[in-house]
Formats: structure tokens, C-alpha cells, sequence
């Protein structure tokens, strides 16, 4: 009985260093500091966690670049996030580039009229000089 235990607590410490490997707790540092720039809009850390490539789809088919990103978050104009909750997250890795996918809850004003915002997202994270970046984002409707 006492080896069955021993070997069922290893597995769980081996599946839970897994699970938290320093790649995926360094990528979901990287969500969490994307997630409360969206909250706070806070210019320059929207400026540092995404990449100039960026390439921003909303579930609404609206693309935009990290310029046009960066301002309409600053601006709070049509929407300003008040709380935001993901749910469901994945990673995956391949090499310096990860896929994230999660269910996005927010609480929002829209042209200053409250609201809820309930959408999936698909996020490509990239390593750039040691530090991830959001790449590109697509928003799907669920």
C-alpha cells in the first residue's frame, strides 16, 4: 500500500513541475501583465509587452496594428475594460513561439454605457531578446 501511495504522490509532483515549467509560468506572467495593461491602459506597458509586428483581430473582424491597438486602449474609446477573468487557458510551444487560447470575461463600458464582453481568444506570443511579446491575437465569438 504504502509503494501504491509513493508512486501515485510521484506522479502528481512530476505532472505538477510540468505543468508549471519555467517556459509556461514566464509566458503566463507575460498574459497576466497584457491582461492588467488592457485594465490599467497603461501606455507604456502595452508598448513593452507587444511587438511592433503586432497584428490585433477583434471577434468584430477589426484588425489592427500596435499603434492603432495602443491608442484605442489608452483612449478607453468605444470600450473601456474594467475587469477581465480568463478562463480555460492553454499553451502550446514551439520553439521561441507559443499559442495561447483562453475564454476572455470582461467587464466593460462601451461608449460609457456598462456591459459584459464574453469571447475566445487565440494570442501568438514570440521571445524577443529574452522577453515574450504578443505578436498577433484573433478574438472569436462563442
Amino acid at each position: 500500500m504504502k509503494t501504491i501511495l509513493s508512486i501515485l504522490f510521484t506522479l502528481v509532483i512530476i505532472s505538477t513541475v510540468k505543468a508549471q515549467s519555467k517556459g509556461e509560468k514566464s509566458l503566463a506572467a507575460a498574459v497576466e501583465t497584457f491582461k492588467l495593461a488592457v485594465i490599467s491602459a497603461d501606455h507604456n506597458l502595452l508598448e513593452s509587452i507587444t511587438a511592433d509586428q503586432l497584428v490585433y483581430g477583434h471577434s468584430s473582424g477589426k484588425v489592427q496594428n500596435k499603434m492603432e491597438f495602443v491608442e484605442e486602449i489608452v483612449s478607453g474609446k468605444p470600450l473601456d475594460y474594467i475587469t477581465i477573468e480568463l478562463s480555460n487557458q492553454t499553451m502550446k510551444f514551439s520553439g521561441k513561439t507559443a499559442v495561447v487560447r483562453h475564454i476572455f470575461s470582461s467587464e466593460i463600458t462601451n461608449a460609457g454605457v456598462p456591459g459584459n464582453l464574453k469571447i475566445g481568444n487565440m494570442l501568438i506570443w514570440q521571445k524577443q531578446h529574452g522577453k515574450w511579446k504578443l505578436l498577433a491575437r484573433q478574438a472569436y465569438k462563442i
